[in-house]
């Protein structure tokens, strides 16, 4: 079949079945991007004879004698098209994966088109940046500034990736070509929980293109949490590579690893298995209770779950002051509010689903190309698991498309390590769209009930909490998670009385696993909403509640116990985010509600505080070096998935070295690169890695002095003045590439993600309600954020945008639906609403005006935490509005209009 791509010729020939995406990916156009294969995401949009197609729904053939232009083919360095021009001039992306796709689609509106893009943008997905910043690439609007040495640091710079990405050619895991590639199939467990008794592969086996079928039998005997995190004991060891008991839908039973995908689908036909039958348990309630089957009953004590005979993976039981007597006081001089609230299970659909490819170097190295947020925990757990030295195991990243605390997990690599040392060959696993929703870990789905108290001038007397998380079948990020969900979410309020209970609970359901905000978007859900309606008990406006309540420089921060480790004030911004999210509500935004009596409008707000680095390590090792041309080389541990790191370090970079950031090169996430980085989880990319960033920076500059000194022959004390053509010293200057006479200039710089600091964030929504319908539209998003002192004030006001937009899907729309056999009912992205353009309004940023003591150059993390205050924030107003209190997540317009009143 002859056809065109990107105005070159192409002979090639497609299976029975094939479509478009799969036989471009073949022919190496890795512009096209695959995020669903249902064409629901709009990843893999390409131009079909000047018209936008989902190319993962178009058969292949039916470009036979046509013309395909991907995003490689609107334009490429020196040549863009406009419109890839204005999505690098807005900053209209974060992780990059569905830009190409989304770049292609607006190249064909017309302007009627570019006036509704709720309309013409509908299928094309974007997780990250909450779609302000593509209407503002559409629309021609310019967000990014221009560079100068030695002032990147505070500038909205451009992304140094911004050309690769608007053109597709920034690769991600799985673009690349590799010779005598070999997949991977799965095939999985169809009970909830069974164990295996007969397993026949011989017919696999002997299917031609087959070259192993792996099984339990082949699984290394050692037990690990997929779960990744600095210190491997914080979560239970309870998973083999392969287990005999399965113990959710869709656990592995067997792989297949062939020449193609294909033939690896059909010798998964083949395989024969036996079951036994055991009995599941769904609900954690019932996991916990006496008689409940157990799901890890025969680990033993080195596993580190809580209780195995309880199905408890993991447990939190504290107290400070005397709860009781809190309460007692506050139902007499006061008000008491208690409620149970119950949040669900929430996919990250990150368009880039989980994969990984394999081989052994030209050292015999274990080598994979990941596509993880943690490269250095993945090749620590695979040379544990397969009793290898870290030197034999090398694991890079490159651009992540997406991660949100999911690729804080070993999903993929585990089986592809295992597959390459089988066989010798360089071998690929890649998850479906589908896979993500039956066997990756979600977001925990908690019960969370809460008891709080206030005197009557609304100061606190007790607030206690009580957590039922559903860790689902394994543990993996079970006690941390948890651990993490009852601190910050509690610690933020003054009581002398504060009780958390919490419990981490095996069930036969798909696991649970880390996920933006990390347990806190929870709790702070049930702690938020309790407050909220307590403030209404007492008649005091609810900004007024939290400023009589919440922790100040000086207090402890208390939770389940006081803290008295290295968590401290480096800057504290609440109050000016509370007046700030306060002063943007009052003063409204212009936008009227509905027309009709049947619309009621309310208000609501709520607040939350985050840790901006995870307890307990987080290490980032960095190194700077000048190499020739006046340029620089940053190595950094670190993955981009969006977080916008490697554009910060580079900026930090270039700051400390008095240079631009196009004279920076950073080479990220590679275990080859630096010695150690925990990872890009907890907001860390600026709080420890770019800490070390700078700390590098500042010494190679000092480096280069005295190299300078040296070189010019003055003395050492002399004063040194770093530019971008070299260094100025006693009236001249040395230039760089001289510095270099005798040998490389380099320097190294540390962060060990102690001691910590403390990040606050205000949400407030205006929202209108039709009690015909349960319809609920949000009139105005306000959200108030202490980040310190902003680097990059483009990135991080996405940052909260894309944090906003997500938390409202969790919020509104987003769950996994799962039956009473433990079957995911949708697990597809068209049964499971992504918010789209069309339901994200334009949030309002406010930065509190404060300087971190702690941070680089005053900065905090604001990745994480713009999620966490937005549902209990839209279910107030929603309250407010209606005097419906919902306390299930989402809130559907069904679930809004059977809270009702009047439907009681």
């Amino acid at each position: 079949m002859k056809f065109t791509v990107d105005g070159q010729p192409v002979d090639a020939e497609p299976r029975p079945g094939q479509c478009l995406q799969s036989l471009l990916h073949e022919q190496h156009r890795f512009a096209v991007k695959k995020g669903c294969g249902t064409g629901d995401c709009g990843a893999c949009t390409v131009l079909l004879d000047g018209s936008a197609v989902h190319s993962c729904v178009v058969p292949a053939h039916r470009a036979q004698d046509r013309e395909v232009t991907t995003a490689a083919g609107l334009g490429g360095p020196g040549r863009l098209h406009p419109v890839q021009q204005q999505f690098i001039d807005a900053a209209g992306f974060q992780c990059g994966f569905c830009t190409p796709g989304m770049v292609v689609t607006a190249s064909v509106l017309d302007n009627d088109q570019r006036a509704d893009l709720p309309h013409s943008l509908k299928g094309n997905l974007c997780r990250c940046t909450g779609y302000r910043a593509i209407r503002d690439a559409v629309g021609g609007v310019c967000n990014t500034e221009s560079d100068s040495a030695g002032e990147s640091f505070g500038r909205s710079v451009p992304s140094p990736a911004a050309t690769r990405v608007v053109c597709g050619a920034e690769p991600y895991t799985l673009d690349l070509e590799v010779e005598d590639l070999l997949h991977i199939q799965i095939l999985g467990s169809p009970h909830a929980h069974a164990k295996i008794v007969g397993l026949d592969t011989s017919s696999a086996e002997r299917l031609p293109g087959v070259h192993a079928v792996l099984t339990h039998r082949d699984s290394p005997d050692v037990v690990f949490s997929t779960g990744r995190t600095e210190f491997r004991i914080s979560n239970p060891d309870d998973t083999y590579i392969f287990d005999p008991v399965l113990r959710f839908r869709g656990q592995r039973v067997a792989a297949v690893v062939a020449d193609s995908v294909d033939i690896a689908r059909r010798a998964i036909q083949l395989i024969d298995v036996e079951y036994e039958l055991l009995e599941p348990v769904f609900d954690p309630e019932q996991a916990r209770g006496a008689g409940a089957s157990l799901l890890h009953g025969d680990k033993g004590e080195g596993s580190r779950i809580a209780n195995p005979a309880r199905n408890l993976a993991a447990e939190l039981h504290g107290e400070v002051g005397d709860i009781g007597a809190g309460l007692a006081l506050a139902r007499k001089s006061g008000a008491v509010v208690e409620g149970t609230w119950q949040t669900q299970r929430v996919q990250h659909v990150h368009l880039e689903t989980h994969a990984a490819v394999g081989w052994l170097d030209s050292e015999g190295r274990l080598t994979l190309r990941s596509s993880t947020q943690v490269p250095f925990l993945v090749r620590s757990e695979l040379a544990h698991l397969f009793d290898l030295d870290h030197s034999q195991v090398r694991v890079f990243a490159t651009r992540v498309g997406g991660g949100f605390g999911a690729k804080q997990e070993m999903q993929v690599e585990d089986l592809v390590a295992l597959a390459v040392l089988r066989t010798g060959k360089p071998v690929q696993y890649e998850f479906t769209r589908s896979d993500q929703f039956t066997i990756a870990p979600c977001r925990h789905p908690m019960r969370v009930s809460v008891k709080v108290g206030a005197d009557g001038e609304g100061t606190l007397t007790a607030l206690a909490v009580d957590v039922l998380s559903d860790t689902g079948a394994y543990g993996n990020h079970s006690a941390t998670v948890m651990l993490h969900s009852c601190n910050e979410s509690v610690a933020l309020y003054r009581s002398p009385n504060k009780r958390v209970d919490a419990q981490a609970v095996y069930t036969n359901n798909v696991p649970s696993g880390a996920f933006r905000g990390y347990g806190l978007g929870q709790v702070i859900f049930a702690v938020e909403s309790a407050l909220d309606q307590l403030a209404a008990r007492l008649d005091i406006d609810p900004f007024e509640l939290r400023r009589r309540n919440v922790i100040v420089p000086g207090d402890d921060f208390v939770a389940a116990k006081v803290e008295n480790g290295d968590l401290t004030f480096g800057s504290y911004g609440l109050d000016q985010c509370l007046d700030l999210a306060e002063t943007a509500l009052r003063r409204g935004n212009g936008i009227r509600p509905p027309d009709g009596p049947q619309w009621r409008v309310g208000e609501g707000m709520a607040a939350a505080m985050i840790a901006t680095i995870p307890p307990g390590g987080h290490f980032a090792d960095v190194s700077c070096t000048l190499v020739e041309g006046g340029r620089y080389e940053l190595r950094v541990g670190t993955a981009e998935f969006g977080n916008g790191s490697t554009t910060v370090h580079a900026q930090l970079a270039a700051s400390a070295l008095n240079t631009t950031v196009d004279r920076i090169t950073v080479i990220p996430s590679d275990t080859d690169a630096v010695g150690h980085d925990t990872g890009a989880f907890g907001s860390t990319g600026i709080t420890v890695a770019g800490a070390a960033v700078e700390l590098a920076g500042t010494r190679l500059r000092e480096q280069l002095f005295e190299v300078a000194r040296r070189v010019s022959g003055v003395a050492a004390d002399s004063h040194c003045e770093l530019a971008s053509d070299g260094v100025r010293v006693c009236g001249r200057v040395v230039e760089l590439d001289k510095l270099l006479a005798d040998g490389p200039v380099r320097a190294e710089g540390r962060h060990e993600g102690t001691p910590r600091s403390v990040a606050f964030n205000v949400h407030a929504f205006r929202v209108a309600v039709d009690i015909v319908t349960g319809e609920v539209r949000i009139l105005q998003s306000i959200q108030a954020a202490d980040a310190g002192r902003v680097l990059h004030p483009q990135q991080c006001r996405g940052q909260v945008e894309g944090g906003v937009a997500q938390a409202i899907g969790t919020a509104l729309f987003e769950e996994i639906l799962i039956d009473s056999d433990g079957i995911v009912l949708n697990p597809q992205l068209r049964n499971y609403h992504v918010p789209q353009l069309v339901d994200v309004p334009d949030t309002e940023v406010y930065f509190a005006d404060t300087y971190d003591e702690l941070g680089p150059r005053g900065a905090k993390s604001m990745s994480e935490s713009p999620y966490n205050p937005v549902a209990p924030a839209l279910a107030n107003a929603i309250a407010d509005a209606t005097g419906a209190r919902l306390r299930r997540l989402p809130m559907t317009t069904a679930a809004v209009w059977q809270a009702l009143p009047r439907n009681e």
